[in-house]
């Protein structure tokens, strides 16, 4: 039996009743909280260049071609949210950076995941944009999902789920609900080419993540997400479809009369495990206050665990400033 289908979020009774008129509910969950703050294109792009050192104002917009009022409202927001902190560079015209705080350094293992992810997926026959290499043993990195128990690679359909402390529902805060900028792929692939903006092109909005995050917890019917997110029927139509045009999910049968459908993680869905996990580490951390909503068992060594992101060659943890980066590019916009 597959082990995701006996975990206990797929139990809808589970949810508390309320009004019509109140809010809507979700799950305590760490990734949904780390969603909620990172979980549109631009903020993840904005946070890219942070690793790559960029700082101020004007560099961010030049390199994303952002919109002046939306890069500042994603810089404020993750400022407000201690992301980021603002440091004065020139005291006469009270200008700022925008430096990584340690929340800020955290979140890298959740942008070196998808790095992965798209270099595997999305990069096709085209050189790598960007080849990542590990200080510590001097070799190219390729980051894992590693369990902090047993230090072996994780798979997905390897873990099982249970409650944790901070399990249970509450009022969903309000999503801010970032449309897709038609512009945004094109734009900042042709100045700095990158595995995460095609990962983000086609997971990069909030609704997106929580619907693979369902799918990881084994909810695979419309109804069920439908019910588990709170989401309209229209935008869960609109995300499922596109993630079964990109291979991400299929659609599998359950029912002949009437037709009944499924929707099942594929092997390259499923390779998004890792993103995941470094969301759901990095919400345990910060944004739970010692309460985890889930604990995590790895089924191989049966231990509890907690997601590790590391180096393959070397097993070690990765921290930003033992990696470097070649780009296999030149633009004069980045000299």
């Amino acid at each position: 039996m597959d082990a995701l289908a006996e975990f206990s979020f797929t139990d809808f009774s589970q949810i508390p009743k309320k009004n019509i008129d109140q809010a809507p509910l979700e799950r305590n969950c760490s990734v949904g909280r780390t969603i909620s703050i990172i979980g549109d294109t631009w903020t993840f792009m904005i946070l890219r260049e942070c690793y790559f050192g960029i700082k101020r104002f004007s560099q961010f917009q030049e390199i994303l071609k952002i919109p002046r009022t939306t890069l500042s409202s994603r810089l404020n927001l993750l400022t407000e949210k201690g992301i980021l902190h603002k440091v004065a560079y020139n005291a006469a015209t009270t200008r700022f950076e925008y430096r990584l705080t340690r929340q800020g350094f955290g979140l890298y293992n959740v942008m070196i995941s998808l790095i992965a992810f798209g270099d595997k997926w999305l990069s096709g026959s085209e050189p790598l944009p960007v080849q990542l290499f590990h200080h510590t043993c001097n070799h190219a990195l390729k980051p894992i999902v590693a369990c902090s128990q047993c230090r072996r690679e994780i798979k997905s359909e390897e873990v099982s789920y249970r409650n944790g402390p901070g399990s249970g529902w509450s009022t969903a805060d309000p999503s801010r609900m970032m449309s897709r900028h038609t512009h945004f792929f094109k734009s900042t692939e042709s100045i700095r080419p990158s595995s995460v903006a095609r990962a983000l092109s086609i997971i990069g909005d909030r609704w997106s993540f929580m619907v693979v995050r369902e799918a990881f917890f084994g909810v695979r019917r419309f109804d069920e997400l439908q019910t588990a997110l709170g989401i309209s029927p229209n935008i869960l139509a609109n995300r499922l479809n596109k993630f079964l045009q990109n291979g991400i999910l299929k659609k599998v049968a359950y029912q002949d009369t009437p037709p009944r459908f499924e929707y099942k993680l594929t092997s390259m869905g499923r390779d998004l495990f890792g993103p995941f996990a470094a969301m759901l580490e990095w919400g345990d951390q910060w944004l739970s206050y010692n309460q985890p909503p889930l604990i995590l068992t790895h089924m191989v060594c049966r231990n509890d665990f907690r997601p590790s992101v590391v180096c393959t060659h070397c097993g070690e943890a990765i921290l930003p400033q033992q990696v470097r980066y070649e780009m296999s590019y030149k633009n004069p916009a980045l000299d």
